[in-house]
């Protein structure tokens, strides 16, 4: 599944899957542009990537602004000439309530960086990809896609499904330009988002479901790792997966299939 000669760009690159997939696709042979909310974060990646003998280009942007998003993918263009990969990663899971005590700029927030940004890591890469053709794998997840479990996570359930949706329509529409979409939707990863979750007033909502046993069918109460995910987002950017767009794969041990 190499990689060589082509430019993959991971957003949300400074922990978690993106992490995980740049230093992957790196090793894959790709030349990885990591962007990072922050520079810093973009920065750390990259030296790791490039003490691994890789060829990296870090770039910071929020990805729910369009000029920045846009300001990004021309640097692609000036410095780099090319982009055939795109992971459309960067998310939060933002404010976790009960829909009546969830402020709108609490919606909005997470939509705009969870959908919109997916929409515009998208779009403004299109016109890079259709040139030579490529492919675009977007993070969603196992939540708002095929559980729906948990209770309070509304906006970030809603924008998880709102991605698959889109991610869908744009494999319709890039296919005949040479463009693969394609989703996948992690359950339980042992990434550091959720210590960024703000919760309130979850503790009574929703079925309370309990799980013995664990409620992941391959490892119990033990969560997968962001490398797993990672592999299959390298599977998915290559040429092993030339006929798979449209789709999208559960990477969560089963985990949504209990749940």
């Amino acid at each position: 599944m190499t990689l060589e000669g082509k430019v993959a760009l991971v957003t949300g690159a400074g922990s978690g899957i993106g992490r995980a997939s740049a230093l992957r696709l790196a090793r894959d042979g790709a030349t990885v542009v990591a962007l990072g909310r922050e520079q810093g974060e973009a920065d750390d990646v990259a030296e790791e990537i490039r003490r691994a003998g890789g060829t990296v280009l870090p770039v910071a942007a929020d990805v729910g602004d369009a000029a920045a998003v846009r300001a990004a993918y021309a640097r692609v263009e000036e410095e780099l000439g090319r982009l055939d990969v795109v992971v459309a990663n960067a998310g939060v899971n933002g404010v976790w309530a009960p829909i009546d005590e969830l402020a709108p700029e609490e919606w909005e927030s997470t939509l705009t960086t969870n959908l919109t940004g997916t929409f515009l890591t998208v779009r403004y890469a299109v016109p890079l990809l259709v040139r030579q053709g490529g492919a675009v794998v977007v993070v969603a997840s196992m939540n708002g896609t095929r559980t729906f479990t948990t209770a309070g996570a509304s906006a970030y359930s809603t924008s998880k499904a709102g991605q698959v949706a889109f991610a869908r329509m744009a494999a319709v529409e890039l296919g005949p330009r040479g463009v693969r979409v394609n989703t996948v939707c992690p359950g339980a990863i042992d990434t550091n988002i959720v210590a960024s979750t703000e919760q309130r007033h979850t503790e009574d909502l929703g079925v309370q479901a309990e799980f013995p046993e664990g409620q992941i069918p391959l490892t119990g109460d033990e969560s997968g790792e962001a490398a797993q995910v990672a592999d299959v987002v390298a599977f998915l950017v290559s040429d092993a997966a030339s006929h798979v767009t449209g789709t999208e794969v559960f990477v969560d041990g089963g985990q949504s299939l209990v749940a």
